[in-house]
């Protein structure tokens, strides 16, 4: 008799320990769980860690995410106010803060990622739309910019980089709240998003580093300039000294070789100045080298019969007395 109970026994105990792995679960630290009969939710998220028990066979245990999950956004190009065209990769955290609701609305985290794409891919378009490049780039707007001291001085808008009144910063935040409001009505808590990488497009790099070079041309030519200007006045002050210089020694020339020949015309007067014979030989002489100067081959010369310079040409052919 007893043993005819056996089987039955033992089958109770196989039906009994089924059911009880059937409706016996365990939650981990790491995640929370959705009990859903039929397809549908039933009661309340469950976040506590442990061993929890449901109805088997009509419950099923959806296990969701309790830890902070990770956004990385596909790189974009994005044109920003003044319609320069950058390449804006973003990253974002976020966690299931409403687990029913994001149970509901999205269903798994395949789900939640693309709705992410969507949001603050928006958000993150709408926000460089709004700005300039500037105030995307620069960090803050309280921060002093660094500027070359060579460019301290220049002239124009050389190296002098545009007022902003937000900052990259700011910016990210403002993406933040607008993302983070829509994020809501899923289920899920946005906790931060940033710009990992902003390039310039290629065409706009291009003119990037032409306004670069034009400035870098800029700044040469007017160092240029300036040297031309120095070296402009070293040559004037230069050519003024040396006309001074020559000026002197011609002036030094000039009054040396007066006193040369205030000298020589006092030696030749002492010399011929001794008797009238003298004299006479002294004016024959000079008036001998006048007709070497002045007299030549093709030299034509009219004298009148009382020049003093003719006299001796008359005696010519006069006799000499002995």
């Amino acid at each position: 008799m007893h043993r005819s109970l056996l089987p039955i026994a033992a089958a109770a105990l196989f039906v009994t320990v089924f059911l009880l792995f059937s409706a016996a679960y365990t939650v981990s630290e790491t995640e929370q769980v959705i009990i859903t009969q039929f397809g549908k939710p039933v009661g309340e998220p469950i976040s506590q860690a442990g061993l929890h028990f449901k109805l088997p066979f009509v419950q099923d245990v959806n296990r969701i995410e309790k830890r902070i999950l990770e956004w990385d956004g596909r790189p974009n190009q994005m044109p920003t106010k003044d319609k320069t065209y950058i390449d804006v990769d973003t990253f974002g955290r976020w966690r299931i803060a409403d687990a029913k609701q994001y149970f509901l609305r999205l269903r798994d985290e395949r789900s939640a990622q693309s709705r992410l794409d969507d949001i603050l891919g928006s958000e993150t378009r709408n926000a460089i739309a709004k700005h300039e490049l500037i105030e995307v780039i620069r960090t803050t707007k309280d921060r002093e910019p660094a500027r070359d001291s060579v460019l301290a001085d220049a002239p124009g808008s050389i190296g002098v980089l545009y007022p902003i009144t937000m900052g990259r910063a700011r910016i990210e935040e403002e993406i933040f709240e607008k993302a983070a409001s829509k994020l809501q009505d899923f289920g899920i808590e946005l906790l931060d998003i940033r710009f990992k990488r902003i390039n310039y497009n290629e065409s706009v790099r291009r003119r990037i580093y032409d306004r670069m070079i034009s400035e870098r041309q800029q700044i040469a030519e007017r160092f240029r300039s300036e040297g031309a200007g120095e070296a402009a006045k070293i040559i004037g002050r230069k050519e003024r000294d040396l006309l001074k210089v020559e000026s002197e020694a011609y002036k030094k020339v000039q009054e040396i070789r007066g006193q040369a020949d205030a000298r020589a015309t006092e030696i030749y007067a002492q010399a011929y100045n001794q008797s009238p014979e003298s004299i006479e030989f002294y004016e024959f002489i000079k008036t001998m080298e006048t007709y070497q100067e002045m007299l030549g081959q093709d030299s034509t010369m009219i004298l009148t019969t009382g020049s003093d310079l003719f006299k001796f040409l008359k005696k010519i052919d006069q006799p000499q007395s002995p």
